[in-house]
Parts: structure tokens; C-alpha cells; sequence
């Protein structure tokens, strides 16, 4: 699909569809005003019969609608208008995506772009409205025999509307920006929603060599385990030996910004199938631990967008992959293994092995980047999903400003986090008596003692945690990798990037 912007009146369109707002009360619009007056009142008087009365996601399609060039009209509820902000924004032009998928149109102008949200301006607006739409036609049929009957004809171009000429260059610029985005989220939820048996430690790092092919700015390199042993990647290795697969460390270099400058690390936990090990899970649901990569996944995704987008920093992707199943190899609960940075583990619960693979590449990090910054990522703690849900990522930091950075992003992009203590009292439940420390600290504050483990090993880096257990997949019937957290952490990268220049 092809996505564009431009400037100009709904009725005078001619396109299979124009959209426009109505919101709660029955009140119209501007691009839905001037399309009434020039209809002979149509949508004024579908709405005295009470067939639309602008609540929030409701839509109505107005088939020929006379005295336009447009064969239809699409109206769509946005609620109350001095309650219009960004969530409402979004779920308007989310319903207007799902509409039109509905319908036999392969171009539409989309309107609600010019609608006013408070605080936000027309590239936020565009951005938004792209990728609420490209969330409405994102689909997987990858693995399918038979790909998903499309029926009508699909919708092939999307135009968002902006309210003069003045505004399209930096309306244009953030559809390139919103486009990368939406592509590093496709390629996020893809991987994602593989299967473990395709997407195995070797697909992944196979998908990392793919994309230095594609990008010129990318160099990609591959540890194998013979190279972490070398390194003494105890702990990593130990959840890798009940699996037949074997793990791989990934490392992706976009080395696009000025030489001196320090790089960006991602780091994302790759855990492409985890069963709990000797610590078995219960069998409902264990379908859904393929989603225990998401963290690499959105490291791939981030890497693809500022890769599509040729940002001029220096970022480099960290992706430690492995399985965790049971095994006569496999860790037992009271092992102990010993880190790359020294440390021992007591593991008191092989279901908690994210953590072991991501300290030991923390302190690969830590030993080979002169680092500005490390985010990791990882669907780490089912404690973080009984404290904040699937609305929030749970954020934690050693370093305030990159804290308030990342949170800001999250505000901006909608793809929000909220930060969480590190302090040393949780750090006492780590204790172990017989090794430097246990992989877990019992049932309270789980989320932050297992922030608290890896803060063990950043202790000497600006570093942020996110853990995004609750947001990046959904369960039920909408079951399916979000995405997220691609679009805090571009958001983020792009504005170090504008930052920079």
C-alpha cells in the first residue's frame, strides 16, 4: 500500500473515498461541513434520522453522494470534541482503516488528520494516523497453506489530508518517518509470530545476516558457541544446553554518525521458544512462549527503521538467542554458573533464564562498546504484567536523563512505559548463600528484582531496562506480537538523531 499527503478540499476529490470526522452530538467536522454543503445536506440529514451520532469509532459509509467527485463518503465517530486527544485520535482513524478495508475502494483521502488534538501537531497527526492504520491492515498468513481470501479489492493508496501547502514538507517527512516505523514493526511481528520450530537462534541470526545485505550501512557479525565459551558466557550457555538448537549471539553495527561519537546500544532477549526448562510451565497457553523473543524482535525492528531511514547516529543491536527446555543437560534449580563479568548464580528457578542470558550480553557490551547508552528489552517478569498490565511497559534506569528520555517517547509515539523503582533494598532479596547471587528474589517485587539482577552488571553503564512482558504480544482471540516496543525506542533514536544534527 502506498501512503501519501496533500492539501485540498473533500469535496472536490476524486478518489473512491473521502473520510471525515463527526463528533458526539451530532456535530460536524470542517472537511465534514464543507462536504454537507456541497451534498445537498446529506450527512445532516442521515444524522437527523439518527443513523450516526458521532460516538467514538461508530462509522457510516454514504454510497454516490451527489454533488461531489467522490463515489463515497466515509463518516466516523470521534467522540466528544473537547475530549478528542491522542487515544481518541487514534482509535478514530483506526476505525476508519477497518472501515475501508471493508469496502471496494483502492483509494481514499483521509481527513481527520486536519482535526485538532491538543498539544499535537500535523506530523504527529500523520504519523499517528499512518500507523493506526497500518495496525488495521497489518495480517500473518505466512505460515498459512491457503493465504486469507481479500475478497473486494484492497485499499492500494491512502492519502492524509493537512489543512494547507505550508504544512506539506513536514507532513511528508513524517510519512517517510512513519512509514520505517510501521515496516520495523511488521518485521517485529513477523518474527514474533513465528513459530519456534521456524524461528529458531539460527533464523534470527540467518535475518541478521539478510539484512546487512539489504542495508550498506549495516555490518552484521555471529557469535557461535564455541566463540561464547571462549568468552566465558557461563551463563548464557546454561540455559542453551537443554536445547538442540544451537544459540547465537547476534551483533549489528549501523555505524552511520560521526566517528567520535559514542554508540547507541539495543539489547534485546531472543529467547525463541521457552518451556521453563527443569521449571516447566503449565501446559495452557505454553503456545504463546514463542513470543519470548519479542525483546530481539523489536532490536530487528529498530535496527530495519533507522536502517530504512539512514539516521546518521551510531546504533548498535544486541540479540542473545537461545530455547529453554527441559533436558538431562538442562539447569536444575541450586546450579550455579558463573557469568562473563565473575558473577555466580545460584539459579533457584530455571523459568527465570532471560535473565541469564542477558547479563552475560550486558557485559559483552560493557567490555566492547565505549557505550553512550544500553536499552535492553525483554518479555522479562510476569510481575510486570500483574502491576501494569498490557498498557505500559515497565521502565527502569540507572542514569534519570535517559529515563526521562524514554519515557517522553513513550508519551509521544503512544507506545508509553512507566518507570519503576531500583533500589537497594530490593537488591537484598537477590542474596544467595552459596553464590554471589540467586536468579530470583521470591514472589514480591518480582519485575524489580529482576531488574535489580541486571543492574548487577550495568553498574557501570547509563542503562535502562524496559520490560515489556504485558505489551508485546495479546492474548485471546486478537492473539499477536504488537510491535512494541519499536515505536518508543525510534522515536527515541529519531530524536537523537534530530538532536545531533
Amino acid at each position: 500500500m502506498e501512503f501519501f499527503v496533500k492539501s485540498g478540499n473533500p469535496e472536490k476529490q476524486r478518489v473512491g473515498c473521502v473520510v471525515v470526522g463527526i463528533f458526539d452530538r451530532r456535530t460536524l467536522s470542517s472537511a465534514a461541513t464543507l462536504v454537507d454543503d456541497n451534498s445537498d445536506n446529506l450527512i445532516s440529514s442521515v444524522m437527523r434520522r439518527g443513523d450516526l451520532d458521532g460516538r467514538l469509532g461508530q462509522t457510516m459509509i454514504l454510497q454516490r453522494p451527489g454533488g461531489l467527485f467522490a463515489d463515497r463518503v466515509l463518516l466516523v465517530g470521534c467522540g466528544k470534541e473537547r475530549e478528542f486527544d491522542d487515544v481518541a485520535f487514534k482509535k478514530a482513524n483506526a476505525a476508519a482503516a477497518r472501515a475501508l478495508s471493508n469496502t471496494g475502494t483502492i483509494e481514499a483521502v483521509n481527513y481527520l488528520t486536519e482535526l485538532r488534538v491538543k498539544g499535537r501537531d500535523t506530523a504527529w497527526k500523520v504519523k499517528q494516523a499512518l500507523l493506526s492504520s497500518r495496525e488495521i491492515f497489518y495480517r500473518f498468513d505466512e505460515c498459512k497453506g491457503n493465504k486469507e481470501e481479500k475478497g473486494k479489492k484492497a485499499l492500494q493508496r491512502l492519502t492524509f489530508a493537512v489543512s494547507s501547502r505550508v504544512e506539506l514538507p513536514v507532513a511528508e517527512k513524517s510519512l517517510i518517518e512513519a512509514v520505517a516505523i510501521a515496516e520495523g514493526m511488521d518485521l517485529a511481528k513477523n518474527l514474533g509470530n513465528l513459530p519456534g520450530n521456524i524461528c529458531t537462534p539460527t533464523y534470527l541470526a540467518d535475518k541478521a545476516i539478510s539484512l546487512a545485505k539489504t542495508y550498506s550501512t549495516l555490518q552484521t557479525r555471529i557469535l557461535e558457541e564455541a566463540d561464547m565459551e571462549k568468552l566465558g558466557m557461563g551463563s548464557l550457555l546454561s540455559v542453551s544446553r537443554g536445547s538442540r538448537q544451537p544459540a547465537k549471539f547476534i551483533i549489528m553495527e549501523h555505524m552511520a554518525g560521526p566517528k567520535d561519537a559514542k554508540p547507541i546500544v539495543l539489547v534485546g532477549k531472543g529467547l525463541t521458544f521457552d518451556a521453563g526448562g527443569i521449571s516447566l510451565k503449565p501446559a495452557a497457553a505454553m503456545d504463546e512462549m514463542k513470543y519470548d523473543m519479542c525483546g530481539g524482535a523489536s532490536v530487528f525492528g529498530a535496527m530495519q527503521t533507522i536502517l530504512e531511514l539512514n539516521l546518521p547516529i551510531n546504533v548498535v543491536g544486541i540479540v542473545p538467542s537461545s530455547e529453554n527446555l527441559p533436558d538431562g543437560d538442562a539447569n536444575k534449580p541450586g546450579d550455579i554458573v558463573k557469568s562473563m563479568a565473575g558473577i555466580t548464580i545460584e539459579i533457584l528457578n530455571t523459568d527465570a533464564e532471560g535473565r541469564l542470558i542477558l547479563c552475560d550480553a550486558l557485559t559483552y557490551v560493557e567490555k566492547n562498546y565505549d557505550s553512550d547508552v544500553v536499552i535492553d528489552m525483554a518479555t522479562l517478569t510476569g510481575a510486570c504484567v500483574i502491576a501494569l498490565g498490557s498498557h505500559a511497559t515497565g521502565l527502569f534506569s540507572n542514569h534519570d536523563r535517559l529515563a526521562k528520555a524514554l519515557l517522553n517517547a513513550g508519551n509521544i509515539s503512544g507506545d508509553r512505559a512507566w518507570q519503576l523503582p531500583l533500589w537497594d533494598e530490593y537488591d537484598q532479596q537477590l542474596k544467595s548463600p552459596f553464590a554471589d547471587v540467586a536468579n530470583i528474589g521470591g514472589r514480591e517485587a518480582g519485575a524489580i528484582t529482576a531488574a535489580s539482577f541486571l543492574h548487577r552488571f550495568t553498574k557501570k553503564l547509563r542503562w535502562a531496562h524496559l520490560d515489556i512482558a504485558g505489551t508485546a504480544w495479546n492474548s485471546g482471540k486478537n492473539k499477536g506480537s504488537t510491535g512494541r516496543p519499536v515505536p518508543l525506542l525510534t522515536e527515541y533514536l529519531i530524536s537523537r538523531a534530530n538532536s545531533q544534527d
